[in-house]
């Protein structure tokens, strides 16, 4: 899990002086991280958030500008409330904490995974994680 970490801890420091919900973050990290797995990858959990009406937002996450933020509530509504429990069962939280970590971390976690604006190709997330991380960190 410490790679995982260490990409929650590379997104968290790039939300800056944010003011933040007390959510275990790399806990929510492992979760989110099996959620996309679950959606088929980065593609298959975009167009689920898509689908879900959350659109615009999704598009400011891969594109390059500033990211548009989401609500917990909206995350809830696109993911629907039996992933939101299960992520929450997941990561040891309470599915309110759940919605707000995810409505926090999916933005800056979609636009890390999704360089230059690209979606990556291919359903293995660790993967893409993987190469995320030793581009980041191992030159």
């Amino acid at each position: 899990m410490g790679l995982l970490d260490q990409l929650a801890g590379q997104v968290m420091g790039s939300l800056g002086a944010q003011k933040q919900d007390p959510v275990p973050q790399g806990d929510l990290m492992g979760s989110i991280m099996e959620l996309v797995n679950q959606a088929g990858g980065v593609q298959g959990l975009l167009e689920k958030l898509q689908s879900g009406g959350l659109a615009e937002q999704v598009a400011s996450w891969i594109g390059t500008g500033e990211n548009q933020p989401v609500s917990g509530d909206q995350i809830k509504d696109a993911l629907g409330a039996d992933n939101i429990q299960q992520i929450a069962q997941q990561a040891g939280i309470a599915p309110e904490h759940a919605t707000t970590g995810l409505a926090q971390l999916l933005p800056q976690i979609i636009d890390q995974l999704t360089p230059n604006g690209q979606v990556p190709q291919g359903d293995d997330l660790l993967q893409q994680g993987l190469g995320l991380l030793k581009g980041k960190f191992f030159g």
